[in-house]
């Protein structure tokens, strides 16, 4: 018997995407807030569908890279110009706080 738990894995998490994502969007919501809950969801906390943890770990971090592309395609540097009086402080603070709690 072959192994199913990548196409199981992708499957139920492609069909909570679509689900929760179509009914986000529906609501006037963004579709990113629906592939967010799908995410809970089908995490490892919540009772129902059980994808394989090791597995679906890797595959967010395929997603996140996706996302941040996704981003970096609608990204303008004047508007970071526009916002840096309050951008570079902020990410300032943020790497201070990641560097003292160790992250």
């Amino acid at each position: 018997m072959h192994d199913l738990t990548l196409i199981v894995t992708l499957a139920g998490g492609l069909a909570f995407a679509l689900l929760l994502g179509t009914l986000t969007r529906r609501l006037g919501l963004s579709t990113l807030v629906g592939y967010m809950l799908a995410g809970i969801v089908v995490g490892p906390n919540t009772p129902g569908f059980v994808a394989d943890q090791s597995l679906a770990s890797q595959l967010s971090e395929i997603g996140v890279i996706l996302l941040m592309f996704g981003v970096g395609q609608h990204f303008h540097p004047q508007e970071l110009l526009r916002v840096w009086r309050l951008a570079v402080p902020g990410a300032v603070a943020q790497s201070l706080v990641a560097g003292v709690a160790g992250w």
